[in-house]
Formats: C-alpha cells, structure tokens, sequence
C-alpha cells in the first residue's frame, strides 16, 4: 500500500485550481518572457534609428541633405565635366578611357544592366554596392557586414586616400578582396571601408559610406577631398543614379540580405540566441531523485488496478507473472520461519518449495512450477497461476 503523511489537522490538500496553475506557470516562465521582449524593445530601437534612404539619395541634382548635388557642382567648378546619366545607355555612351563613372543606387539595376557596365574602359566607383554589382564588377571583392566606427585614418598608400586623411564615414560596410588590391580605412578586424583593385586598364573602387559624397556630411573632416579625389581623377565624370524601373522590367535585383534591414537581421540574431538559451536551460542535466510527501493518500488497490491494467496493455504476462509470483514468496517465507532476504535469492528457491509442498496437499513438482515456472501463454494462463498462488498461500496459512 503507498500512502503518505497526512495533511496538517487531518484535512485533505485543496487541488489546485486553473488560476493557480497558471499562476506558477507564469512565475517560472516571466524571467525567458521579458528577456525576449527586452531583446525585442531593442532591435526595433536600433531599426528606428538607422536613417532610410530616400528616393533622392545620391541624386546629382538633389539639394537636399541625402543628395550629391554639392560635390557635383564643386567638382564642375575645378574643371571636371559632370554628366548625370539616368539609365545604362546613358551613362555607355558618355564613358570613355580616361572618365571616371561613379555608380550609386545599383539596387536599381538589372543582372543584365550589371554586365553591360563591367564591361567599359572606364575607371569605375561603386558606392555601397549590392552583392549583385560586386559579383559583376569586381568577383574578388566580398561584403564583411557594417562598422559603426565614424571616423578613421587612411592607412594605406592610396594617393586619393592619403591627400584627404582623416574622413567621417558614420556607418559603413566593410569589403575584403581574395586578389590583389588596395584597402584603406581599414577596421580593427583587417576588412576596408574603401577598396581599390586593378580592372584591365583602369580601377573598381568600392566605397563602403555614402555619407562622404552627401551634402549634409561634405564638409566633415576629410569628406570633400576624399569624395573629389574618387570622382574627379579623371578629365570627365559620369555620375550614374539609375531610375526606378516601372513594375514587372527585373529591377531592384536583390538578395534577401540586402532586402533585410539591419534590425531585422539583428532581431533574427537574437532570437536565435534567446531559443539556443532557453533550449540549453531546459536541457540542464536533472539532479538525484528527491523522495517527497505524496499530497494526497493512494489506496494499494488503486495502485495494483492501475499497473495491472499497463501490464494488460502491453501483453507483458512475463512481467505480471514475475510480479505474482514475487508477492507471494515474499509473503509466504515468514509463515514458513524463513529469512525474509531467501524470498528473492535463486538458491533459497529448492529450500522454499520443500517448505510449501510440506504445508500444503500439493507435491514439489507442481509448487515449484506454481513459485518458479514459466510465464503463462495467454490471459487465461495468467489467471489461473493466480487463483494457484492464492491456494497455496491460503493452506500454508491454515496449516
């Protein structure tokens, strides 16, 4: 029979109502709750922060604070000729060896478009490239991810580098290159904000930053030198800011990272980390068993019933007779003088079975096989070992 101690003043434990278990279910769970709020409060702060991209970024001709139309018209009046072209064609047809093409928004162009600009005579100067302009451009350069690191020195032998010094980049994407080339303004982990690398004649530079090429950020530190000394090393310019394609014409070819702001990604980072946690703590390794107060008082029958009927459940007679027969010797040694320890021991069993058969009508033969037999071959079987050990037990009682 398994019981418990009883409750203070005699009374029986009050279950547990719904309210009350959820109580202690939010107890456990408030403190993984609130650290992945926490860590979303803070994504979505940093996605709001982050300046968007207007449609006018970069545009030549855009006085506003996001535009380039500051470092158009100072590069017109050191002599540089400035063409503004609107579409691939455009901008073919005005570069030539010797110009200088600046390309922004290249999240504008086509795979198509892409191909037919790598392949002009033209010095070149990509602007916060997507994956796309660098795959066609220059295959040798990769994207390292962003730095937050606003200013920084040139360090590197870069002549339009080393005559602007010092620049204020705010954010940036960082480049490295698998062949050979020139990084400058590099970051404490060896990736470049700017990168320059041969092309044939002329030069792919990579520039991580629009913000030295910007009316708002022109004048800071180095950025006017800096941006003249990219866009102007030639006699002529052609600024390219492509058009948004109209719907359905295979623009803004993009890949999910580049479709994804940094938020989002940083959000997705941590709530990968936040699931890895959770999936670690509750995985911790249990502790030994600890032996506790039942709340309540279970009934032997109750307990027989309930793993009776798994037994039945599974057809596992081998395990129901081995119970049976297990009981009743544990049972029948001391009525018959025995060490209670000989119930279990395989060598006591010759012992025992003499003991019964003396007590009892039957011969040795038929109570060891009722005590030590084999398992019974169906229900039936299991039923009539059990009326057998209720017989024999009932006689060594009697005699």
């Amino acid at each position: 029979m398994v019981t418990a101690s009883p409750p203070r003043g005699g009374q029986a434990a009050p279950e547990a109502t719904a309210r009350q278990v959820a109580g202690r279910r939010w107890r456990s769970a408030r403190g993984v709750v609130a650290a992945i709020l926490a860590m979303i409060v803070v994504a979505v702060a940093l996605a709001a922060l982050r300046p968007s991209t207007s449609a006018g970024a970069l545009d030549p001709e855009s006085p506003k604070q996001d535009g380039g139309r500051a470092l158009a018209e100072i590069l017109r009046q050191h002599g540089t000729q400035v063409t503004v072209a609107r579409n691939t064609d455009a901008a073919l047809a005005a570069a030539a060896p010797g110009t200088v093409m600046m390309v922004t928004r290249t999240e504008r162009l086509t795979e198509e478009e892409l191909a037919r600009l790598s392949s002009t005579q033209a010095g070149v100067v990509l602007v916060r490239p997507t994956s796309f302009a660098l795959d066609a451009f220059a295959p040798q350069v990769r994207r390292q991810g962003p730095t937050y690191e606003e200013t920084d020195e040139p360090g590197c032998t870069l002549q339009a580098a080393t005559l602007a010094g010092r620049v204020d980049f705010h954010e940036s994407e960082t480049y490295e290159t698998s062949g050979p080339g020139t990084d400058c303004y590099q970051t404490e982990y060896g990736a470049a904000r700017l990168l320059q690398i041969p092309n044939g004649t002329a030069t792919v530079t990579v520039l991580g930053s629009t913000a030295p090429l910007t009316n708002r950020r022109l004048a800071e530190e180095g950025n006017a030198a800096l941006a003249m000394n990219l866009a102007g090393a030639g006699s002529s310019m052609v600024w390219l800011v492509p058009d948004v394609h109209e719907s359905g014409s295979g623009a803004g070819q993009r890949s999910l990272g580049d479709l994804l702001p940094f938020g989002v990604k940083l959000l997705i980072l941590e709530l990968l980390v936040a699931v890895l946690l959770v999936a670690l703590w509750r995985a911790r390794r249990l502790g030994p068993v600890v032996a506790e107060a039942l709340p309540v008082i279970v009934r032997s029958a109750e307990t027989v019933e309930g793993r009776a009927r798994l037994y039945r459940a599974a057809h596992a007679r081998d395990r129901a007779s081995d119970a049976l027969r297990s009981g009743a010797r544990e049972r029948l040694v001391p009525l018959l003088g025995l060490p209670r320890s000989s119930a279990q021991d395989p060598s006591a069993a010759r012992e025992i079975v003499t003991a019964v058969a003396r007590r009892t009508m039957y011969d040795e033969t038929y109570v060891g096989a009722a005590l030590y037999g084999p398992q019974p071959l169906d229900d039936a079987g299991l039923i009539a070992l059990t009326d057998v050990l209720d017989d024999l037990e009932r006689q060594v009682r009697e005699s």
